[in-house]
Order: C-alpha cells, then sequence, then structure tokens
C-alpha cells in the first residue's frame, strides 16, 4: 500500500474514486503556499465519509490523502485544460477557484516541480485505480468506475450561475455504455430531492474520460454533487447528517444500479 492514498478492495465490478477527498499537504509545498491555501478550501470535504458505503456493498474504494493543491489527481499528466476556452486550474493548481493565486510571489511550481509532483503523488494514485480496474475485469468480464466529486454551488470564475445539484458525467455518452448512461439517468429522474443534469457543464474530468473505455469492458461515471446536497454552509464546510442521509441514498441507489447493471 502507497502512503500516498488508501485502497480498501472489493469483491464486485465497482470502484469508487474520490480523488480530491485529501485535505493534506505535504510540507515542502506548504512552504511555497500563501497562508489561506492551507485551509484546502476547494476539496471535496467528506466524501470518503458520504461514499462509506462502498465496503457494505462489496465495492472497491479509492481516497488520496494529499489535498488537490499538492496536485489534482483528475487533471491530465500532460496538463491538457479539461474545459478549452474557460477557466481552468492546473495538474499543480496555482488559483483558488475564485480565481486568486496560491502561491507566494515567485513560488509557484516550474515544470521540474509539477514532474516531481506527478511521480509521487499522481502516479500511485492512477497505478493502484488502473490495477484495480484490470483485477476486477479479470474476474467479473467488465469493471465500472464510479468517480466521485462535491463542489460549492456557485463559483462565478468557474461557471455562470448555480450548479445543478447532481451532474452526472459520462464524456458526453463516451465513457460508459448507453444502456448504462440510460439507467443512471433514470435514478435521478425517479427522485425529486434533488436538481440534475447528465453531461451538462461537468461531463467528466481526466479518470472518467481516460479509464472510461465501454469498448473495452470499462465503463466509468463521475458525480459533481453540490456542497449544499450534505454539508451546512460554512468554510470548512460542516457535515449535515440529515442532508447527507438524503444524499447517500441517492448515491447508493446509483452505485447499486451500477452493480446490477451487466453488459
Amino acid at each position: 500500500m502507497n502512503e500516498t492514498y488508501t485502497l480498501h478492495r472489493g469483491t464486485r465490478p465497482l470502484v469508487i474514486s474520490v480523488p480530491h477527498a485529501g485535505t493534506e499537504i505535504a510540507p515542502e509545498v506548504a512552504a511555497t503556499l500563501l497562508p489561506r491555501a492551507l485551509a484546502v478550501e476547494d476539496c471535496d470535504w467528506h466524501l470518503d465519509r458520504l461514499y462509506d458505503f462502498a465496503a457494505e456493498l462489496g465495492a472497491s474504494l479509492i481516497v488520496p490523502r494529499y489535498a488537490r493543491y499538492v496536485v489534482d489527481l483528475n487533471r491530465p499528466p500532460e496538463n491538457t485544460p479539461m474545459y478549452p476556452g474557460q477557466n481552468n486550474t492546473e495538474l499543480c493548481p496555482t488559483r483558488f477557484f475564485s480565481g486568486e493565486p496560491l502561491y507566494r510571489e515567485g513560488r509557484a511550481p516550474d515544470e521540474a516541480e509539477v514532474q516531481r509532483r506527478v511521480a509521487r503523488y499522481w502516479r500511485p494514485y492512477h497505478e493502484a485505480l488502473q490495477d484495480e480496474l484490470a483485477r476486477l475485469k479479470a474476474e467479473h468480464g467488465h469493471a465500472v468506475l464510479f468517480d466521485g466529486h462535491s463542489i460549492a454551488a456557485e463559483l462565478p470564475w468557474l461557471f455562470e450561475g448555480r450548479l445543478p445539484d447532481l451532474n452526472l458525467g459520462t464524456a458526453a455518452g463516451h465513457a460508459c455504455a448507453p444502456a448504462l448512461r440510460e439507467r443512471l439517468a433514470a435514478v435521478l429522474a425517479a427522485q425529486s430531492r434533488f436538481g440534475h443534469v447528465v453531461d451538462g457543464r461537468f461531463k467528466g474530468g481526466y479518470i472518467t474520460r481516460h479509464y472510461g473505455r465501454p469498448q473495452h469492458g470499462v465503463h466509468a461515471v463521475q458525480m459533481e454533487m453540490t456542497w449544499p446536497c450534505y454539508l451546512a454552509e460554512a468554510m470548512p464546510p460542516v457535515w449535515d447528517a440529515a442532508r447527507a442521509a438524503d444524499a447517500r441514498a441517492v448515491l447508493r441507489t446509483l452505485a447499486e444500479t451500477m452493480l446490477a447493471w451487466r453488459p
């Protein structure tokens, strides 16, 4: 086991990944950041707790230790923009989601530092994720990846207006079989607690796009959930048991649908 992540290995063909749930910042990175950054305000708060039903379902769950400010596990190693033409944060982010700088003057990472972080933090996570998907595919004939994320409902620097509560992304239908996409969309349509959209502003980041290869038996979907679905308004956001129970029920039904589905 690598010390940069934890992996619970399940027995059924589903891997849940929460690549932005980490909250630690390595000391050598912390020394270069502005004090505000040490609060890791843009992490996906408490997602490992929200998806803790994984073990009960027999699914695998992989959780990073370090925050996205160290390196963004959902960005390509080549650092190409996820959403061309719009404001984006990088492989090693240099701005908060509000647009202000993360780093002290002149301390933003150069290319050598970016590659050091890729080798130290990014690559081990992806090697583990790839190996786990391959293991489950070999055992079951297929595997499904559920990539979980959460975000503030309003971030003007990144997108206009307010996001829907639940944003399901399948890379516009390319990352999973159409039948699976339809079943998951039906789960969202059947509930009335949360607003939702499929392949809207968030169609899936690097993990969904890279690992979703339905023609090769690996199907991937991303869920971007807004914080008010399961957190109380505060900074850092506070776990709200009542809201979280409602959100977890929908997420669990989505996961159960992925497990019940067969190619």
